[in-house]
């Protein structure tokens, strides 16, 4: 089974990041090179795993932004992006089709440069919330201070399922 290269963030004043939880990054998670339909092989990679929750199809936003309660897949099915994550003082992170992200609550992403083929399939795990939060609203991050820690972990890693990296890298922090 593949291991996912970890990232931590720190708070950088805007942007709250996860004090506890590494952002996951499983570069060529699944090889889509010969696929006829990447979207939907993430799809079921994401559904088999149980975070198909709130599934969608789309891009990155070009702004900084982060969810407060909730944890959320990316995975790229077409296209590149150069995404930063963890808001300013972040990483700049090149990804590619079979690149998949696994963000825990509050760890800020924003595009910064895509391919006009980009096609991203976000998800998210069966507990938690959706909401939507900027880092350039220091009221967001205010409440997201409050509610990040309350975001239950998930039973399972979205590529590798209740036996995958996240089950032990998150629950060991």
């Amino acid at each position: 089974m593949q291991t996912p290269v970890t990232y931590f963030f720190d708070d950088d004043g805007a942007v709250p990041n996860n004090p506890a939880l590494p952002m996951l990054v499983y570069k060529a998670a699944l090889d889509l090179a010969g696929s006829q339909d990447p979207e939907a092989d993430i799809e079921k990679l994401f559904d088999g795993n149980d975070w198909g929750h709130g599934r969608w199809r789309n891009g990155i936003f070009p702004y900084a932004h982060y969810h407060s309660m909730i944890h959320e897949v990316l995975g790229i099915a077409r296209g590149t992006a150069k995404v930063r994550f963890g808001g300013d003082k972040g990483e700049v992170l090149d990804l590619a089709p079979g690149d998949i992200a696994v963000l825990p609550a509050g760890t800020g992403h924003q595009r910064l440069a895509a391919s006009a083929d980009l096609v991203v399939i976000g998800g998210y795990p069966p507990t938690g919330a959706y909401d939507l939060c900027r880092g350039d609203r220091p009221t967001d991050r205010d409440k997201a201070l409050k509610t990040i820690p309350q975001v239950p972990l998930p039973g399972t890693d979205p590529v590798g399922g209740k036996d995958g990296a996240l089950t032990t890298l998150w629950r060991s922090a």
